[in-house]
């Protein structure tokens, strides 16, 4: 099992070094996409673009919630799954006003973190790195900020290999020995 964390911040160039690395992979790719859909022009270019730069023989999976399903039932030895993004997927657990829904959250992040270490598929995730600036002043920003850190160090430990990427420019956090 090979699992990796690649981390940056926004437009850092994470998911194209992601994609880059799965290109490289010589069996079979998924994606799994855990973007929500919104009536917002601007994010609906967002998806189009991540959806252009992928080859068309890569699989697709629009994740809900329950991500850790499509991990347990298509990581197959040999195959690769991507997963973009971490901090997309806990925004779902944030309703429309912005409540946010901790027991689906809890059971939900246990249940991924046991997929990701059972798969025998190579794992790619990625995550937005967002605790590097001054604490956020609204209560659910800062709630999504502490949830997406704690995720990050978690998933972190579990993988083998953790990239930072800023400026397109990856940089090696944790290495196998």
């Amino acid at each position: 099992m090979s699992t990796h964390l690649i981390t940056g911040g926004a437009r850092s160039g994470k998911s194209r070094y992601a994609e880059r690395l799965a290109l490289a992979h010589r069996g079979p790719v998924l994606y799994i996409a855990t973007a929500e859909r919104r009536d917002d022009d601007s994010f609906a270019a967002r998806i189009a673009h991540h959806r252009e730069r992928r080859p068309a023989n890569w699989g697709l999976v629009e994740a809900g919630p329950e991500l850790a399903a499509p991990i347990a039932a298509q990581g197959t030895a040999g195959s690769l799954l991507l997963i973009d993004c971490l901090g997309m997927w806990l925004m779902r657990f944030f309703d429309a006003d912005g409540r946010f829904r901790a027991g689906d959250w809890q059971r939900e992040r246990a249940a991924l973190l046991a997929a990701v270490a059972a798969t025998p598929a190579a794992v790619l995730l990625v995550s937005n790195e967002i605790g590097w600036g001054v604490v956020p002043l609204g209560a659910e920003t800062r709630h999504f900020v502490d949830e997406l850190g704690r995720l990050n160090q978690d998933v972190a430990a579990l993988c083998r290999r953790v990239t930072l990427v800023a400026c397109g420019q990856p940089l090696v956090l944790k290495a196998p020995a």
